[in-house]
């Protein structure tokens, strides 16, 4: 069958698009997802993202390289492979990032559609928010954006502490300042998770000019000179050919650079080292990756209050009848966003999640004991990573080199260091008196630049927003111009975190949203 448009990636974009696209009953849509049904409870109970970590099904499961500045560690860089992407495994919180984000992206792409009056309507176009219509928040959208059912008393702790230490009070992240603490807002609906898939792709599933095929992997693009024909389709053990009239890649800032450079579209050099045709000598494919490393200050506590031992059972029958209680929350319920003194243009540049658990190594690590963490993530790194193939087929694994802590003057360590030193300050506030423990890490000992550079270099982690690594631009490296198409190649788009050329200061899924929800209304318009 031939299709008018065929969509790589079921994740936070390939579903806006999906839908989006199909709107008219006129366009054939085939949208293609290597992983399964998002059904599983522990995706729809907010809360179960704490198990979400131990099934393999719907994540890719990532590792980087060997990090040079983390010790030659190995980072796990979970990604979904599931209707719905990583939106369906994340931890929910919205956040859209700042003006001045967008104001890089527009000098970037040479193009104002991409600057921030220009993207805020499609913020609100995708949002259904339960504070209702205002300045910045829109209502009657696909997107469920919601505020907690349900809070920790250690989260309300965290935010009284965080005043006494001199932070602001924030009650809306997205609003006209990203500065203090706050409770997020979640995209959630009625209690349970709301991705990208529950918000966009299953309200239209019916659509007969819509096709969705699951499990289904794209081993390559068909190309004929500078046209994408269609592509090659592998599911199981059977493989097919399907032509499509536009071809978007969705695959994220992992998955969508991947299929390029094995379909013969990145650095030529590399692609030949492994066998592969270049269709197109693409430098800049695969590089410049960015991501938010992120460390964390853990603290032992008496309070019951803690998420280590709750009855999960318990847990998950509360939310089945009520859809409240902690199978409501989305774990990271509370944090905010500061300036350290290495903030530059009066931007914050760190930024907080709290957990009221002990959470080492993604949560794969289990503590003994009650405990709480903040998270503190340097949110502009000046490092800069590439990926590059192992193999010319799809089986071959993605060689991720992050390359965190690269930056030549040493910005990123500095930041970090300083997010542990405001988290320490926060965690000695008297409202923590009553129910602080002992610093397990980085622990008491660990008091110096020198100390403390050492500890982020043996525990900071991902925090899961990779992004660039199909970066939009004018200039020789760049991979998409300003409408997302591939530079030098006709029907090819990339539509995902990857063409964002500089990370948004937060949370990377409201922005992928918004950046397919305005390639939409482009390719419409095109036509």
């Amino acid at each position: 069958m031939v299709y008018d448009e065929i969509i790589i990636g079921a994740g936070s974009a390939g579903c806006v698009l999906a839908n989006r696209l199909s709107a008219d009953g006129k366009r054939r849509v085939l949208l293609i997802e290597a992983g399964g049904s998002d059904a599983h409870p522990y995706i729809q109970m907010p809360a179960g993202i704490a198990k979400l970590m131990t099934m393999p099904r719907v994540d890719w499961g990532y590792v980087t390289e060997p990090e040079p500045a983390l010790q030659g560690r190995r980072l796990w860089w979970p990604r979904g492979r599931v209707l719905g992407g990583s939106s369906s495994i994340n931890a929910m919180c919205y956040v859209r990032g700042r003006p001045f984000d967008y104001a890089r992206w527009a000098e970037a792409a040479g193009d104002a559609g991409w600057d921030w009056p220009a993207v805020l309507p499609y913020f609100k176009r995708a949002e259904d928010n339960t504070r209702g219509a205002n300045e910045w928040h829109g209502v009657g959208g696909p997107l469920g954006v919601d505020d907690l059912r349900y809070v920790n008393p250690l989260s309300a702790t965290l935010l009284e502490a965080a005043a006494a230490a001199g932070h602001a009070r924030n009650a809306d992240f997205n609003a006209g300042s990203q500065e203090g603490f706050g409770l997020y807002q979640v995209t959630q609906r009625n209690g349970s998770r709301c991705s990208s898939a529950r918000a966009y792709l299953h309200p239209v599933r019916d659509r007969a000019n819509l096709h969705v095929r699951t499990r289904t992997v794209v081993e390559r693009l068909l190309i004929d000179g500078h046209r994408v024909a269609g592509v090659r389709l592998r599911q199981g053990s059977q493989v097919q050919q399907v032509i499509g009239g536009r071809v978007l890649l969705c695959a994220g800032a992992l998955g969508s650079p991947h299929l390029l450079m094995r379909s013969g579209i990145g650095p030529a050099n590399m692609l030949r080292r492994h066998g592969v045709r270049v269709a197109a000598d693409h430098p800049g494919v695969g590089r410049n990756l960015q991501d938010h490393l992120d460390i964390c200050t853990l603290v032992e506590t008496s309070s019951r209050a803690s998420y280590d031992r709750v009855n999960d059972i318990a847990v998950a029958l509360r939310w089945l009848v009520q859809r409240d209680g902690i199978g409501s929350s989305n774990v990271a319920e509370a944090g905010g966003f500061a300036r350290s003194r290495f903030a530059s243009n009066g931007e914050c540049d760190l930024q907080f999640h709290f957990v009221p658990a002990l959470l080492d190594d993604h949560g794969r690590h289990r503590l003994p004991g009650r405990g709480y963490t903040l998270h503190a993530c340097a949110l502009h790194p000046r490092s800069r990573g590439w990926l590059e193939l192992s193999g010319s087929g799809p089986e071959a694994p993605l060689r991720i080199h992050a390359n965190y802590l690269s930056d030549a003057e040493g910005h990123d360590l500095r930041v970090l260091r300083e997010g542990i030193r405001m988290a320490r300050e926060i965690f000695a506030q008297a409202p923590f008196d009553p129910v602080r423990g002992k610093e397990l890490f980085p622990g008491p000992a660990v008091q110096g630049d020198t100390d403390l550079d050492a500890f982020i270099r043996h525990k900071a982690e991902t925090i899961y927003h990779p992004v660039g690594t199909c970066r939009m631009g004018r200039d020789d490296h760049s991979v998409v111009d300003a409408g997302l198409c591939v530079h030098g190649m006709d029907n090819l788009y990339v539509v995902d975190a990857s063409v964002m050329p500089e990370l948004p200061s937060g949370n990377t899924n409201a922005p992928t949203i918004m950046l397919a929800e305005c390639a939409a209304d482009r390719l419409l318009r095109k036509g």
